[in-house]
């Protein structure tokens, strides 16, 4: 037992192309055997939601869209596709911003981020595209609870999706989907290291889990799931929906 604070992040290889009804955990587990890295108990899995939405048959494909006349002048001003434009609308629950040819919007789950999260990259066909998960807790623990089912050991889960921020270039992955983990870690109340007590520091711990997880997860090496090995984090039940600043504190709305 190493003596001092450490963790591993182990990409997990050979996952086949996924298909609508596909188990996830199971096609997880046998590629982290067949790498001589089987899950073990309190790993925490870290899967990318564009797999999550194949298995769950959620793609679209954009010949089957009929835009409706706002989409369409959307795509026209930009330059877009207005069967994509459609899509990030039917999934948005409002525009937070347009310009320069990005539209930002509030996704149903309450997430802001670039076009709802609609994406058409690391997918079969040209005119595929990928929404997000309508309730992306829910999939985590349906992957999680299967993983107990098929190895019996209790793993956190945490979906994660490649989102902008704001005042920064780049792009990084965040939680979009938990289960077994608690997304946050809440220091008020505790003393810093000079004894003054913290009154506002709150870690977004599964953020900086998905984030760890994407430089073994890059884009293009066909790696949509990782394993982080070796992290204490509280297990207890709760919801990606607490890492979702609320209108009354967000000073951006």
């Amino acid at each position: 037992m190493s003596s001092y604070p450490n963790f591993s992040v182990i990409g997990i290889t050979n996952i086949p192309e996924v298909k609508t009804g596909d188990n996830l955990a199971n096609i997880i587990d046998a590629s982290a055997k067949q790498q001589g890295t089987p899950i073990q108990n309190n790993d925490i899995l870290v899967i990318a939601q564009k797999i999550v939405s194949k298995a769950e048959g959620l793609l679209i494909d954009l010949n089957t869209i009929d835009p409706s006349p706002f989409a369409k002048q959307i795509a026209e001003q930009w330059d877009k596709d207005a069967r994509h434009v459609e899509v990030v609308l039917r999934e948005s629950r409002r525009i937070v911003r347009m310009g320069h040819g990005v539209l930002i919007t509030e996704t149903h789950h309450g997430f802001i981020c670039a076009n709802s999260g609609v994406d058409a990259s690391n997918l079969p066909g040209e005119e595929i595209v990928s929404p997000l998960p309508p309730d992306p807790d829910n999939s985590a623990r349906i992957i999680r609870d299967d993983f107990k089912k098929i190895s019996g050991q209790n793993v956190g889960v945490i979906i994660a999706d490649t989102f902008g921020r704001p005042w920064r270039e780049g792009t990084t992955n965040i939680a979009i989907g938990i289960a077994g983990i608690n997304p946050l870690i809440d220091y008020r109340g505790l003393y810093d290291i000079h004894g003054r007590e913290m009154h506002v520091s709150i870690s977004a711990i599964a953020d900086e889990i998905a984030g760890a997880t994407e430089i073994v997860m890059a884009k293009t090496a066909k790696i949509p799931a990782a394993l982080l090995r070796g992290l204490e984090y509280d297990s207890t039940s709760h919801s990606i929906s607490e890492m979702i600043r609320s209108p009354e504190n967000d000073l951006f709305r």
